[in-house]
Order: structure tokens, then sequence, then C-alpha cells
């Protein structure tokens, strides 16, 4: 698939597509396109699948854009400041994403919701219980908040994070949750009571700045509709 990511911080997904080529996105996901690419919405998978999708952030029905002709294009915006990160996925191959990732893929990647297996990571992980899987063949596409940061970890190694901040990780990369040491540490270090556990094998993409901070530093600046 032939695309180019625009733009440093507000960016646009372009794609090219030939005659055949097919991209899905949410209800509302697309910025532009050329005239002869059509629009089928649907839910994707079947009702329940699509109210699965909605608890991860997604909405319930999803659309689907199909090039009749070569040299057909297709544009998606991201919804909010930060980058786009693009995976060219084998078949069978999975990335967990953080709840509202998402952005498109083509029609032959499967969006499905992801179950955090382990009580501790849904209960206290900072994006919720339920995150999304995303599954191969094709290419996918996730929006992040902020400047991202790629690391590789080896088998065994493990990196604690701020929950907020976990983007995406492979399959094979282990999340958990660890409690901070110390009560001072716990109510009075900022960083709240817990941290993600992130062990390796595998790779992961860290967001600098969640949507939660972010809403976190503008809330007193939004007007409360008071006099």
């Amino acid at each position: 698939m032939d695309f180019k990511i625009r733009g440093d911080n507000l960016q646009v997904l372009e794609v090219n597509l030939e005659a055949g080529d097919s991209m899905y996105t949410e209800s509302g996901g697309m910025s532009w396109m050329s005239e002869n690419v059509e629009m089928n919405t649907n839910t994707q998978g079947g009702v329940m699948k699509g109210i699965g999708r909605m608890f991860s952030g997604e909405s319930l029905f999803m659309t689907t854009y199909s090039a009749k002709n070569d040299g057909e294009s297709i544009a998606f915006s991201s919804e909010f400041p930060g980058k786009i990160v693009h995976r060219d996925l084998t078949g069978g191959e999975e990335i967990i994403a953080q709840r509202d990732a998402f952005m498109c893929a083509a029609s032959s990647v499967d969006m499905a919701v992801h179950l955090r297996k382990k009580l501790g990571a849904g209960m206290f992980g900072g994006e919720g219980f339920i995150m999304q899987k995303i599954t191969g063949p094709g290419d996918a596409f996730f929006e992040l908040a902020g400047e991202i940061v790629e690391r590789e970890l080896k088998d065994g190694e493990t990196l604690k994070v701020d929950p907020g901040h976990v983007g995406l990780f492979e399959k094979s990369v282990d999340m958990d949750i660890s409690r901070v040491k110390g009560v001072k540490n716990m109510f009075f270090g900022g960083e709240g009571m817990f941290l993600a556990t992130l062990t390796g094998p595998g790779k992961i993409w860290l967001q600098s700045m969640p949507l939660m901070n972010l809403a976190a530093k503008l809330n007193p600046y939004l007007s409360t509709g008071g006099d």
C-alpha cells in the first residue's frame, strides 16, 4: 500500500489506492477522498462485535472505502496533537493498543476487543480494562498523543511506565500493574498508586502526552458556563 504521513504534530495520512483496494475506519474518520471511492457503512463483523468495539473506544459502525479505479486516494486526519504510527502486519500478527488508538486499516486487518487477563492491569491500568487487538495481515495505522518513543525489550527485561503513556505493544510483551512502594510515594509522589510493568521480549510504543493528562491541564482554562 502506497501512503504518506504529512505534517508534524496534527498529522494527516494520505493513501493511494488501486482498483479493488479498500480500507476501513470508524464512522466519521475520513477527511477527504477522490471521486471514485465508494463508501459502505456496516457493523464490520456483526452487531455484537460492533458493541465490543464501542467499549474499546471505537464506533458501533465502521465505514469501508473501496477504490473503483487505479490512482484513487483517501485521507484520514489525527483527532488530536500527536503522531500516526504505521504497522505492516503479517498474517496472524497481533498488536495490542490502548483504547481509541486505532485509526484505520486495510480491509484484510481485523480489529477486536482485547480484555486484559490480569485483574490488576484491568482495574488500575489507567486506560481501563478494555484495550484493542489488531490482527494482520495488512497495513494498520494508529494515532497516539504527543511524541512517540519506541523501545525494544529483551527477553525478561521490564520497564515501569505511568499507565497512560502505554500506546502500543506487541503480543509477546506481558503487561501487568505494580503498586508504587512507600506510602508517601503513593499519595504525594504525583505518579498515582500504580505503574504499568511491561516485560519483554517485544516492541513497545510509548506516548509523551496521554489525552487524560492533556485534558487535566486544559480543564482549568475551559469555560464552565458560569458568569
